[in-house]
């Protein structure tokens, strides 16, 4: 015990005792430093995205027509005059509805071929692997629409191989709805498996092999070792290459433009990328089109973020 100046008993600290000083901030701690270095990419972003976004969601509240933008009359705030009119269109909800089943199809195919391709590139030996890995990535470096035009071709009536090798004659794959999205959906897997399989194979690798040696010892099918040791495994690999799959596959536009030649007979192959380019270019409502620009990044935000949600119930670290 010491006393104070003024007299009052004190407490001498212990030995080797740091006196408490309240807990730091992250910040405190030197938190600023990530930030620094991601501060040039987070510029960048902030105007190739964020800028645009915001143009976007400001158009899709006024009346802007071909009158509008040539100048000949005045741009009137509309509020939320265009979602109004978009939301009472039925060809809308018939749009959203094919685009959402569409999506779904071609993610669900794009994951399962990527994954099954993956599992394979483990199992075969190195030159019939790096065949696979050029192949793959000699189709995801091609544009989209340099693979829309091949496989239309392909598929042609009168020239394509296809229709020779399945005896089909003069059957056209593009001429009914479900053909057409059938045949769109090929060529959209086709270009998308590729980050899928080189992502999966990846993490794969970096699976210790004495896992996998004892699942296989204990008897275990491929299937049951994919099931219960990789997916459980690859979980963080696999939300990230799902999300990157919703959003690539919910906008598609390329292919579905091309190979259906703008949306199809009487647009029963539009899908929301399609229907908005329509509206926004074909009709000079680029207030209409913005609208429903806006709405689609609102659908892949949500979706986005419930499935992060249901994640983190179920205790996964992202």
């Amino acid at each position: 015990m010491r006393e104070s100046p003024a007299g009052n008993a004190t407490k001498a600290p212990r030995p080797g005792r740091r006196p408490a000083t309240g807990r730091r901030s992250p910040l405190a701690r030197g938190g600023w430093t990530p930030w620094l270095y991601l501060a040039p990419a987070l510029v960048v972003i902030g105007g190739l995205l964020v800028y645009p976004v915001y143009q976007l969601g400001l158009i899709s509240f006024l009346e802007y027509t071909q009158a509008q933008v040539s100048g000949g009359e005045p741009t009137s705030f509309q509020g939320f005059g265009n979602y109004a009119t978009l939301f009472r269109d039925e060809q809308f909800w018939q749009v959203l509805l094919a685009t959402v089943v569409f999506a779904s199809a071609c993610v669900v195919s794009t994951l399962a071929v990527g994954c099954a391709l993956a599992v394979l590139l483990t199992r075969v030996r190195a030159v019939p692997r790096l065949a696979l890995m050029l192949a793959a990535l000699g189709a995801w470096a091609t544009p989209a629409v340099t693979g829309s035009t091949v496989w239309l071709l392909l598929f042609d009536p009168d020239f394509g191989p296809v229709n020779r090798a399945l005896g089909l004659g003069d059957h056209s794959w593009t001429y009914g709805r479900y053909s057409a999205f059938a045949l769109v959906l090929l060529e959209v897997v086709w270009c998308s498996f590729p980050f899928v399989m080189v992502t999966v194979y990846a993490g794969i690798r970096a699976v210790p092999s004495e896992v996998l040696e004892a699942a296989s010892l204990d008897g275990a099918s491929q299937w049951r070792i994919w099931r219960s040791v990789l997916a459980p495994m690859l979980r963080p690999i696999l939300v990230v290459v799902t999300i990157q799959s919703v959003i690539w596959d919910f906008k598609v536009f390329t292919q579905i433009y091309v190979m259906t030649n703008g949306g199809g007979i009487a647009g029963q192959n539009l899908v929301l990328n399609v229907y908005a380019y329509q509206k926004a270019f074909a009709s000079s409502q680029y207030g209409l089109g913005s609208a429903i620009g806006v709405v689609m990044l609102l659908i892949l935000l949500a979706v986005t973020l419930v499935y992060l949600r249901l994640l983190r119930r179920q205790g996964e670290e992202l």
